[in-house]
C-alpha cells in the first residue's frame, strides 16, 4: 500500500536556491573554497536553527553545477543572516568581493541565488512513500487527505481552516 503525504506548510514559504558552476576545472584553488564554504556555511547554520534555515536539499545539475535549495523560516531571517558580521557568509562575501576588486577572479567559478516568497495558496506537494523531504522537511509532514487528495485541493488549502487539535 502506497502511504501519500503532503508539506504542513502554513502561510508563505522562503526558498532560496544557492549554487555555484565550476567554469575551468583546473582552477581548483578557486573553485574548491566556494564548495567547502557552503557545506561551513551550512553546519553554522545547522548548529544555530534560531537563524531561520527550516531545510535544505543538496543537488547537482552536472558535475559543474552545485547547489543547494534551501527553505527558511522568513524572507527577514534570510535576510538577517546574509548581512550578519558575525556569520560566516559575511566573511566569506567579504573575501569574494576583495578578490573581484583587485581582479584576481577571472571566470574560473561562477556563484548565483534566486530566492522566492511563494504565497500560501501558490504551492501544494505530494510524497508517496518518503520520509520527510524538501518542503515536507522544512515544515511538516501529515497525510494527504488533510490537504486534499488533488492538487487543486491542496493549492486551495489555507492553513486558517486548519482546526486545532
Amino acid at each position: 500500500m502506497v502511504t501519500r503525504t503532503t508539506a504542513d506548510a502554513k502561510g508563505d514559504v522562503v526558498v532560496l536556491l544557492i549554487g555555484m558552476r565550476i567554469n575551468r576545472f583546473r582552477a581548483v584553488h578557486l573553485w574548491l573554497p566556494v564548495l567547502l564554504a557552503m557545506g561551513r556555511m551550512l553546519r553554522e547554520l545547522e548548529r544555530d536553527p534560531a537563524r531561520g534555515l527550516r531545510a535544505k536539499v543538496l543537488l547537482t545539475a552536472s558535475p559543474r553545477t552545485y547547489y543547494v535549495v534551501q527553505y527558511w523560516e522568513s524572507k527577514d531571517k534570510l535576510y538577517a543572516y546574509a548581512t550578519a558580521p558575525d556569520a560566516f557568509h559575511h566573511k566569506v562575501w567579504a573575501r569574494l568581493n576583495r578578490k573581484e576588486r583587485a581582479g584576481k577572479l577571472h571566470g574560473e567559478v561562477g556563484i548565483w541565488h534566486e530566492t522566492y516568497v511563494v504565497p500560501e495558496g501558490s504551492y501544494e506537494a505530494v510524497y508517496g512513500d518518503m520520509p520527510a523531504f524538501g518542503l515536507a522537511a522544512a515544515h511538516g509532514q501529515v497525510p494527504l487527505e488533510k490537504r486534499g487528495r488533488y492538487a487543486k485541493d491542496r493549492f486551495a488549502h489555507r492553513s486558517a481552516n486548519d482546526t486545532a487539535a
